[in-house]
């Protein structure tokens, strides 16, 4: 199933041309067609190559936010064996907008916690759109201690629009439990390492976030708020967060500049949906460099490295 953003009419019009050219030699036409297929690909290929060299900050908001792109439960299959998932914050229920849990990387026992968005009608409705309650946040905390207990590194993938903003949320604490995670994630004595694989908005992407190690696919995008609610809350128009999304530097390589991220992951051409397995594997490298990285230092080091980290941030600009 092919879906396209809209600044790719172009090339969707070369792959409507391509699957035309297809059927007519599938059915029998002539051979030498194959050769106009295959110049219509690598045309394809290029202009996918010029079209995401050149992303303005609202196109990869796009792409960041495209159905196709893999989720959690993608990186869970192509990274982590035996995953064993663990429920519950053991105080109020189960939030499935966040699913965490114990498996194995490259043969090392670690921790693993996500943001799931949900791939269907009744997923996204299940794990409500990745956008997590407070007890969502709490089990992160139960997970993240459980791993500081037994020494596992902990590994975040990142996809959120921001932590649910309901009144019921409201009620039950969720600020407390935000700031409870975050603080959870930098008091760990193990190594940690966050990889935003779509989008990480705000407070809600933070919490899981607060990294040794902070990494961002090539086109995923990291905000304090949406490009939308952003501008709403600037200038009471929500049309206009193309402008949002550029003024408020969302994207990995703006981030990368500041500080504020570590590490960029490329992406295949045109996009992680694309080619999930490649940007799967991707990741796959980033993250056993972060951690072999870290791997000859003492907990003490650990914190003392990742709070040297964040106090940085803004020094220099």
């Amino acid at each position: 199933m092919r879906s396209y953003l809209d600044f790719e009419k172009a090339v969707a019009e070369i792959d409507a041309k391509i699957d035309e050219l297809t059927g007519i030699v599938a059915a029998g036409g002539s051979a030498a067609l194959n050769d106009e297929i295959s110049r219509l690909e690598t045309k394809g290929q290029a202009l996918l190559k010029d079209l995401y060299s050149a992303l303005t900050p609202w196109q990869k908001a796009m792409v960041a936010r495209h159905p196709l792109r893999p989720h959690f439960k993608d990186y869970i299959t192509g990274l982590i064996e035996d995953f064993s998932p663990l429920a519950g914050d053991r105080a109020f229920g189960e939030d499935e907008a966040i699913v965490g849990g114990l498996g194995r990387f490259k043969g090392q026992s670690v921790c693993i916690i996500g943001q799931e968005k949900g791939w269907d009608t009744e997923s996204r409705i299940r794990h409500n759109f990745g956008m997590a309650m407070p007890e969502g946040y709490r089990k992160a905390v139960r997970l993240m201690e459980l791993a500081d207990r037994f020494g596992l590194p902990v590994i975040s993938f990142v996809d959120t629009a921001g932590a649910y903003p309901g009144i019921g949320a409201e009620e039950r604490g969720q600020a407390e439990a935000i700031a409870r995670s975050t603080e959870a994630c930098l008091a760990l004595g193990t190594p940690n390492v966050a990889v935003v694989i779509g989008e990480g908005g705000s407070g809600g992407a933070v919490a899981i976030a607060s990294a040794n190690s902070v990494m961002m696919l090539e086109h995923s995008i990291y905000t304090v708020a949406s490009p939308e609610a952003s501008a709403s809350i600037l200038w009471r128009d929500a049309a206009k967060a193309q402008d949002a999304a550029t003024n408020m530097k969302i994207t990995a390589q703006d981030l990368l500049k500041f500080g504020i991220v570590d590490g960029i992951v490329p992406e295949p051409i045109g996009g992680a949906h694309r080619n999930p397995d490649a940007a799967i594997q991707s990741v796959d490298s980033s993250i056993e460099a972060a951690l072999k990285s870290f791997a000859p230092l003492s907990s003490d080091q650990i914190r003392s490295k990742r709070a040297d980290k964040f106090l940085a941030i803004g020094r220099k600009l």
